[in-house]
């Protein structure tokens, strides 16, 4: 039998299309009208994936992603897309800062949707064992150069001493720079290695992506000042460069702006 999908929105409508369509490529398919009742369902059924509304009563979406991402008895690691008819960028930023993996705005080609799913799904199978627990070991993989250590099993990441911990999507980014050092990595092969998207797919989701994956990266810095020195005259430590018209670069002995 198929994967199990949870669908969480407000929309009658948009609850039997994607339910039916779904089923039809051969998933089981759990449906509610609202987010409380969707996070019981995420906690009993344990889904593979969750496809989420944002705008909903009782629970909105972001507030519902959020609790699945801090909350490790709610199937804290599913795949989350988010199903909306909000598509400002600034939107689609909240939505990956809540945890989001894939965002798809209304109204949609059932294609795609199908698609995002497919592809969602393949990457959580690629990156999981049979318990459903991330993978650990992989055959000459580079977990540790520079200042970064990659920590698999638990997403997250030593950095100069900080533990620094990634939403899902933000850590396969990591891992893919990491295990492409040296080079420039394209959003179009992001898009590729992790997504499974064609190359003109949204490269957006990727510099959203890339902008919070960086801020994570930076964050709290300043809290292993040497003492007596100025947090105002403290220069932060970069380790992600954009080769412009080109991709992206990992440098893990970190680098200063001019």
């Amino acid at each position: 039998m198929g994967e199990k999908i949870l669908v969480i929105d407000d929309d009658p409508s948009i609850l039997e299309l994607v339910k039916v369509n779904l089923e039809m490529q051969g998933y089981r398919v759990l449906i509610s009208e609202d987010g409380i009742k969707g996070m019981a369902l995420n906690a009993q059924e344990t889904p593979d994936l969750i496809v989420l509304d944002l705008m909903m009563p009782k629970l909105d979406g972001f507030s519902a992603c959020q609790q699945i991402r801090a909350d490790s008895k709610q199937n804290q690691g599913v795949p989350i897309l988010m199903l909306t008819a909000m598509s400002r960028t600034d939107d689609k930023i909240a939505g990956f800062d809540a945890g989001a993996d894939d965002y798809l705005t209304k109204p949609f080609e059932v294609g795609e949707l199908i698609a995002r799913v497919r592809a969602l799904l393949r990457r959580s199978k690629r990156n999981t064992n049979a318990q459903g627990q991330p993978n650990t070991t992989l055959p000459n993989e580079i977990l540790h150069s520079g200042d970064v250590t990659l920590l698999p099993e638990s997403r997250e990441a030593q950095i100069e001493g900080r533990t620094v911990r990634f939403t899902p999507i933000e850590f396969e980014i990591l891992y893919c720079l990491m295990q492409n050092l040296g080079k420039t990595v394209s959003p179009n092969q992001l898009l590729h290695d992790i997504w499974g998207y064609s190359p003109d797919d949204d490269i957006e989701t990727i510099r959203v992506h890339i902008r919070h994956l960086r801020q994570r990266l930076e964050e709290d810095q300043s809290s292993s000042l040497p003492e007596g020195q100025e947090r105002n005259k403290f220069k932060i430590k970069k380790y992600i460069r954009t080769i412009y018209g080109k991709g992206y670069q990992l440098v893990t002995e970190g680098f200063y702006d001019d």
